[in-house]
């Protein structure tokens, strides 16, 4: 998947979105309205370059995703790792954990993830 880069206007509008789906593109521009105070060719607008990204997609009226939020935000943490980390998982976390302590209860969620993900 290639990384969509979204601003804090478009990924309010693309939760919004994630949310409602699938949602009739009128019913979406009554939405945007009342929670973003957006008028209709603002809310049409939007839609486009979303779909244009690939994110979601318009198809009879019918708005959708293509991408889901979560596959969306693997995809935002894949690249975080691979900017910041060069792409270590273990300097990631190291760098995570050493400032804030986990439960035991998060490191045996941790370690059963690891398990399950494991190569080999």
């Amino acid at each position: 998947m290639k990384s969509v880069e979204l601003g804090e206007v478009q990924a309010a509008f693309a939760d919004i979105i994630w949310e409602h789906e699938p949602v009739g593109s009128g019913e979406l521009v009554k939405i945007c309205e009342r929670e973003l105070g957006w008028k209709k060719p603002t809310t049409y607008t939007v839609l486009r370059k979303l779909c244009e990204k690939g994110l979601f997609k318009n198809e009879n009226g019918i708005v959708s995703s293509v991408i889901s939020r979560n596959e969306f935000n693997a995809s935002k943490s894949e690249k975080f790792v691979e900017d910041t980390f060069a792409g270590s998982l273990p300097a990631f976390i190291a760098a995570f954990i050493s400032r804030k302590k986990i439960s035991a209860k998060e490191a045996d969620e941790i370690q059963k993830m690891i398990d399950e993900y494991k190569e080999g």
